[in-house]
């Protein structure tokens, strides 16, 4: 019940002082847009910062504006996706990376198994390397890891941090403008618990469109996704929850770009109000 309470209390704030402060502060909503607006994390936006920030994102979401959104996300990770790993990377250390080793498992099998050899594997978004310098000390099959982040402090401190692991390579940048330059190969990207939620869906349909063209590739999605979502009934994609950021229908968007699914799978997380899809997906 207090919960219910506080979530009608901070929507009429929102729509009433948080939309007035959108209109008569003009620059603050500039600086904030220029350092994005995905997160906030402890104390670093102020009341009515936070209520503005939400105004902007309730806007910006009635408009339908997926665009705007999007590059508001990319804004924040590029700017402050080092911010984000000093304050999560304990949870990813010691809950949530031990709670997905049995689902990385599955790729790995995967990978084992294939026809031909695949020797890279990419994570996008990798935030603080974690996960991939796991994936190196337990993928034998694969020699490259490249972890892909939009935030050029973090991939610094990875460079640093896992200066001794050969087989890491940290890339900072958008992974379109990485695609660009890559040679035909065989390749296996990975997302691990939220990257492609802040693609929209034509990004997204670009992008594996763009990967499908790249050579054989197995991708394996563990993303979040609106637990209310009906792909039945809205098989696009939405946007959801306190982020602002987008449910996508996976399978939907792998089949669509000449993908083939060959593993599908979903999982709850204590506390959290969305569901975890997994998708593993290929194009041979």
């Amino acid at each position: 019940m207090k919960g219910k309470i506080r979530s009608v209390l901070v929507g009429f704030l929102t729509n009433t002082v948080g939309s007035l402060l959108v209109t008569l502060r003009p620059q603050k909503v500039k600086q904030l847009s220029e350092k994005g607006l995905t997160l906030v994390l402890g104390d670093n936006l102020s009341l009515s910062e936070r209520l503005m920030r939400r105004a902007i994102l309730k806007k910006i979401e009635k408009n339908e504006d997926h665009d705007q959104l999007a590059q508001l996300h990319k804004t924040y990770w590029a700017k402050q996706g080092d911010h984000f790993v000093n304050n999560t990377e304990d949870n990813l250390k010691n809950i949530h990376l031990p709670a997905y080793k049995d689902t990385l498992d599955v790729l790995k099998n995967e990978i084992s198994n294939a026809p031909m050899a695949f020797e890279k594997l990419v994570e996008i978004g990798t935030g603080n390397g974690s996960v991939l310098n796991y994936l190196s000390s337990n993928y034998p099959d694969i020699k490259d890891f490249i972890g892909i982040d939009l935030s050029e402090e973090q991939t610094k401190i990875n460079q640093i941090n896992y200066k001794d692991n050969s087989k890491l390579k940290f890339i900072g940048g958008d992974v379109l403008d990485w695609l660009e330059n890559q040679q035909q190969g065989n390749f296996v990207f990975l997302t691990f618990r939220g990257v492609l939620e802040y693609f929209t869906q034509q990004q997204l349909i670009v992008f594996f469109k763009k990967l499908n063209a790249l050579g054989n590739i197995i991708f394996y999605a563990i993303e979040p996704t609106d637990s209310e979502h009906n792909y039945e009934t809205n098989q696009n994609s939405k946007v959801y929850g306190v982020e602002g950021s987008f449910s996508h229908n996976y399978e939907k968007l792998f089949k669509d770009t000449g993908f083939n699914v060959w593993y599908s799978d979903a999982k709850s997380e204590s506390g959290h109000p969305y569901i975890i899809k997994i998708v593993g997906s290929k194009n041979f």
